[in-house]
């Protein structure tokens, strides 16, 4: 097989349905909680309807982390032959729920039937962004990560299991790199967010281009960028609809990285602050399905069911 044309898994961070309650919430600068109305059972059988290989989960999800629940939720699972992965935050800045220790993360994957464990930083940047990466102050916070992740390279052995770290909305691909550089360990690696380096002020071009050859995770999503009198947005779009060239960007992953999933993620935002849960979520479902079409029928993205 050609390596450049090789399959990939369709996966689906559980944030792509965030308006009804999964995955976190996020913008609001502190907690802030839409009502759960789809459940992580509902969401894997839905995830089988929709041809999906598998998901990306947080603690928001799984709702408990009781032992036995956690049992039910890998054995679900494996009933819809779905993958797993789990998403961790240390300090989330709109959603509490979703933050773990590295080690409660790295059980809680382990428990679920998880083959990657990925993590946010949360990193405190400066107001100005400009020119700000590998700023010292953040380089301070990078090394006390390291630690932690130093501390628990045993248990990640242990539990036999990947780690994945993002470039979140808080770091440069650049600063990364050096962490996981400096971790310089076979199962930790980078998770690349296609939309994320816009709010470092970063091309994503080049964060693609410098991440890709040490990722192990993808969060894949499309925004559109919007002008107008209320200033420049970027706006979570459905696959194929926004301003970035996702044929281009797959054929980039296949080339570039040893991937074997792609992770999509849909970042749809309300139309304005007083917009109707229940409009929001009806928009969100009907880009999250159009999505799934795209990628699985134009780009030819998913093994189930081929």
């Amino acid at each position: 097989m050609d390596y450049k044309n090789r399959p990939l898994q369709l996966g689906m961070h559980s944030y792509t349905l965030h308006f009804f309650g999964l995955g976190e919430s996020w913008g609001f600068g502190k907690d802030f909680f839409f009502e759960q109305t789809m459940d992580i059972f509902e969401l894997m059988e839905n995830a089988e309807k929709w041809e999906l290989d598998g998901l990306q989960v947080t603690k928001v999800d799984l709702a408990s982390t009781e032992p036995q629940h956690l049992a039910a939720v890998k054995k679900a699972a494996e009933k819809h032959g779905l993958f797993l992965e789990f998403n961790a935050s240390f300090d989330a800045g709109s959603d509490s729920r979703v933050n773990c220790t590295i080690p409660e993360a790295l059980q809680i994957g382990k428990d679920i039937g998880a083959d990657l464990v990925k993590f946010s930083l949360d990193i405190k940047r400066p107001r100005k962004l400009y020119g700000s990466s590998m700023d010292p102050a953040i380089m301070v916070q990078l090394a006390e990560k390291y630690e932690l992740f130093v501390q628990a390279i045993p248990m990640i052995e242990e539990l036999d299991l990947d780690i994945s770290i993002e470039n979140h909305t808080d770091t440069f691909a650049d600063e990364i790199l050096w962490i996981v550089d400096k971790l310089n360990h076979s199962r930790i690696g980078v998770c690349v967010d296609t939309a994320n380096p816009l709010q470092v002020m970063e091309n994503p071009s080049y964060a693609m281009e410098k991440m890709l050859p040490r990722a192990n995770c993808i969060h894949f999503s499309d925004d559109t960028i919007v002008v107008d009198p209320l200033g420049v947005h970027n706006i979570g779009s459905a696959h194929g609809r926004g301003s970035y060239d996702c044929a281009k960007m797959v054929r980039e992953i296949r080339e570039k990285s040893s991937l074997k999933r792609i992770i999509l993620e849909n970042e749809i935002a309300f139309k304005s602050l007083d917009e109707p849960i229940e409009e929001a979520r009806e928009r969100e479902m009907a880009a999250c399905l159009e999505s799934i079409r795209y990628l699985r029928n134009e780009l030819k993205l998913g093994l189930r069911n081929r």
